[in-house]
């Protein structure tokens, strides 16, 4: 059995969409037919090591309020907003790491929810946002990426009760450990990556692809009735 997802004539927006989870997400999308824009730090294509021929590339420095308002200004319509980007920080107990961080994933996410609302509004579209297992741990080392992750699930239930007369479909993804350049420090150590893959009950990484079939499932009429929840995609990760 497969699944299909039709988006031709959709206009979707998948931020950090250059690499990793976000380009498996832009990849489906533009597979299913849509017309998608992604975001990257770089200032073009070129930097990045995938063919990103397919997409409309903008450059956007989330942390820049400047650039994401340009990134508002772009779009006449928008049918699909995914926030995907953000990431985490080697200073997050200073107060200049600590914010950064949180500009990114939690304030940038907000920003552009809020930006877009009425185009979304009027397309009757979806908003699905990128929280992480880290929204439900505490990660020793990541105070700052723990709190954006745990304030995108519960920003999300607050936007998702808010816009639903307005016919926007609201909700998170949390994944877990997927195999991209953010677990690379287990991937290359054969030790790491046996104590990882041990405490995963699926013994696997996830693929962006795993990811790009929820984010797709919760952007389409088939979810219709689904709002602001935050759908864990781990391979089992939290059942321990």
């Amino acid at each position: 059995m497969s699944v299909s997802f039709d988006f031709k004539g959709k206009f979707v927006l998948v931020t950090g969409g250059s690499r990793g989870i976000g380009l498996g997400i832009a990849q489906g999308f533009a597979n299913a037919g849509a017309n998608v824009t992604i975001t990257g730090t770089a200032a073009d294509t070129s930097s990045y090591e995938a063919d990103l021929s397919m997409f409309d590339y903008r450059q956007c420095v989330l942390s820049d309020r400047d650039q994401r308002k340009a990134l508002l200004a772009h779009f006449d319509r928008l049918d699909v907003l995914v926030n995907n980007a953000g990431g985490s920080g080697n200073a997050e107990f200073d107060d200049e790491g600590f914010s950064e961080v949180m500009e990114v994933n939690m304030v940038a996410t907000a920003d552009l929810c809020y930006g877009f609302k009425d185009r979304l509004a009027s397309a009757q579209g979806a908003i699905i946002n990128l929280s992480s297992i880290g929204g439900y741990l505490g990660m020793r080392d990541f105070p700052a990426y723990c709190a954006s992750k745990h304030a995108i699930a519960g920003f999300t239930k607050s936007i998702a009760d808010k816009w639903a007369r307005d016919g926007i479909q609201i909700n998170a993804v949390a994944p877990g450990f997927v195999a991209t350049q953010a677990i690379d420090w287990a991937r290359s150590n054969e030790a790491a990556e046996k104590g990882l893959l041990s405490a995963i009950p699926q013994r696997r990484f996830g693929e962006p692809e795993d990811i790009a079939a929820t984010v797709m499932f919760l952007a389409s009429k088939q979810a219709s009735y689904i709002s602001g929840q935050n759908i864990v995609i781990d391979g089992g990760y939290l059942l321990r």
